[in-house]
């Protein structure tokens, strides 16, 4: 079975699965409880997969450099961080599927994983050593899960990285291979007087070199433009906030424009 997708409780009981080839579907007839997870398997070493974890939320595509990876249902604090109708409820779809050679190969934002975890095998992966009161709505996970409102904090859809008023705070966009980006576009967070903003940063890469930007104030996403740069991950730092009373600068988005650098290795075909 070269495609595995099952909901798996705390025991370690499968509660429902299915398998396919190239594709496979899953319909699960019950309410989600704290710690059930979702487990996908296939029996390749590295795979690119299309997945929809939840029938409310989009399919993004995602490296699985370990061709597997368990996602842990979201409860509690992490809860707030998804729309409220978001793995709720007594029925639920979800699909994954090996990626075909033309989406993999196609120019697309690189970091966007809305199931991304602290613990995540699965890429892109955020990470930052710095967040907000450590609070799921201020994680570095916000930076990478496509939501771009910027007017608003503290609650869904308003989800964001937030410093914790760390000088020296730093973001992290690991992609589990080499890729070819050539735009990142920042949203940062515009919840004005309550927020601050970042005058200046710096963006590192991998291979280097490091890339200084100017920021402005405002909600919008904020273009930069460069020559492809190979990259396994990047590197947001080194936040200059503007010289006003909030201490609050935040970021809402990051978005990675790219190509895979080998876009036929591990898809479907």
């Amino acid at each position: 079975m070269p495609i595995h997708l099952k909901i798996v409780g705390a025991d370690g009981v499968a509660h429902a699965e299915a398998h396919g080839e190239t594709e496979v579907q899953l319909v699960y007839s019950a309410a989600y409880v704290p710690g059930d997870r979702i487990v996908l398997h296939t029996d390749r070493t590295s795979a690119h997969i299309r997945v929809r974890l939840d029938d409310s939320g989009a399919c993004p595509l995602l490296w699985l450099p370990e061709g597997s990876f368990e996602y842990p249902l979201p409860f509690g604090d992490a809860r707030k961080a998804f729309a409220p109708f978001a793995f709720a409820g007594e029925r639920h779809f979800l699909e994954a599927r090996l990626a075909t050679a033309e989406e993999v190969a196609t120019r697309r934002d690189l970091a966007l994983n809305p199931f991304d975890f602290i613990d995540s095998t699965a890429f892109p992966h955020a990470s930052a050593n710095s967040a907000t009161r450590g609070e799921a709505l201020f994680a570095a996970r916000n930076a990478i899960d496509g939501l771009t409102a910027t007017g608003g904090h503290g609650e869904w859809p308003y989800t964001s990285w937030g410093i914790g008023r760390n000088p020296e705070a730093a973001l992290t966009v690991a992609f589990g291979r080499q890729v070819l980006i050539d735009e990142v576009i920042l949203y940062t967070r515009a919840d004005f007087p309550h927020d601050a903003w970042w005058e200046r940063a710096i963006l590192s890469f991998s291979q280097g070199p490091d890339l200084a930007i100017d920021l402005r104030k405002t909600g919008s996403g904020q273009r930069l433009c460069f020559p492809k740069r190979p990259s396994e991950w990047i590197q947001l730092h080194h936040l200059v906030k503007a010289d006003v009373p909030s201490p609050f600068p935040a970021l809402t988005s990051i978005v990675c424009l790219g190509l895979d650098v080998h876009p036929d290795c591990n898809v479907a075909g």
